[in-house]
């Protein structure tokens, strides 16, 4: 009986390490442009990476043919929105990655719709939202990427500052 459960222990080791090879380094750029933080730097989207594997792998013998890739990037989605939610209103140090211009929300869903490809139907119901919903806040968030709010030169807030 042991020997059983240790064959079958080291056999969903084994297809996890195999999953994990190939599927986490598209997953951490996905948690990386979810977190906004640098590629080179990014501490909060390897936490958020590791817990949401940890919990795939919790959960592997359970999947029954479902995609563990799917079911990852689900709970990487859950878990910034829940860790976004919470922290709102937080101060925290400004973000400096490519969607940093972007509210958590709508990095979330551009993650989703345009990095991984996941259909509107999907990710409203994963959020929650309805799907007009989010088909206007990846409207919103894709403006603002192409044409970002132009910001004051510092010359511009200097002489607002300290008029001479």
């Amino acid at each position: 009986m042991r020997d059983r459960q240790a064959s079958q222990g080291a056999r969903r080791a084994r297809e996890f390490e195999a999953f994990v090879a190939g599927a986490a380094g598209r997953l951490l750029h996905a948690a990386t442009l979810l977190t906004a933080e640098p590629p080179a730097d990014n501490p909060r989207a390897r936490r958020l990476l590791t817990l949401a594997l940890a919990h795939t792998y919790a959960s592997w013998d359970r999947l029954r043919g479902e995609d563990p890739y799917d079911r990852t990037r689900q709970q990487l989605a859950v878990r910034f929105a829940r860790g976004a939610w919470h922290r709102h209103g937080r101060f925290r140090p400004a973000p400096a990655g490519v969607l940093a211009g972007l509210s958590p929300q709508e990095r979330l869903i551009v993650v989703l719709r345009l990095y991984e490809g996941v259909a509107e139907e999907q990710t409203a119901a994963l959020l929650g939202l309805p799907v007009e919903r989010v088909r206007t806040i990846c409207a919103r968030a894709m403006a603002t990427l192409l044409h970002p709010p132009r910001r004051p030169t510092p010359a511009a807030v200097e002489a607002e500052v300290a008029p001479s």
